[in-house]
């Protein structure tokens, strides 16, 4: 016996209905992969890590008083590159009236480095480290009055 397959006047919503679901899924999976992907990573994140490798590196020349790899590497950590300035401006605006004491740091480290750099030109090992130790205050200082805030409003933490 041959079953016949009549189509009703239903079927057509149930198809409507179906590929309506199936556009939901896939709206609704596309929107959560889009919220897994990470947030594009800060230009301020690299400056900052590329940072961190220079003054370890300074540490490890001061501790076999390599003078000339200090000097080296002390205008790089004073004249470290700047982020974009709409990034520049979205960090700005975050920091509102703190914007001044930021500088500051930045300033103060700039300053510290370059008279690092000067001192392990002249061989003055003692010059070296204090200048080392006011660029690692001004660094200090800034991480520790902004770094958590920062991390908690730029960084995605999923």
């Amino acid at each position: 016996m041959k079953t016949q397959f009549h189509a009703s006047a239903s079927q057509p919503i149930l198809l409507t209905a179906a590929a309506s679901l199936l556009l939901v899924g896939i709206a609704a999976a596309t929107t959560r992969a889009r919220a897994a992907e990470p947030t594009p990573r800060m230009v301020l994140q690299g400056v900052m890590a590329k940072l961190g490798r220079d003054m370890q590196a300074v540490t490890g020349a001061i501790a076999v008083e390599d003078w000339a790899a200090v000097a080296r590497l002390a205008p790089g950590i004073a004249r470290h590159p700047e982020p974009p300035l709409s990034e520049k401006l979205r960090i700005l605006a975050w920091l509102g009236g703190d914007a001044g004491k930021f500088r500051a740091f930045d300033i103060q480290a700039h300053d510290a480095a370059l008279a690092m750099g000067q001192a392990a030109q002249r061989g003055d090992g003692g010059a070296v480290i204090d200048a080392f130790a006011r660029t690692q205050r001004a660094c200090l200082g800034c991480h520790q009055g902004y770094r958590q805030r920062f991390i908690a409003r730029f960084h995605d933490r999923r």
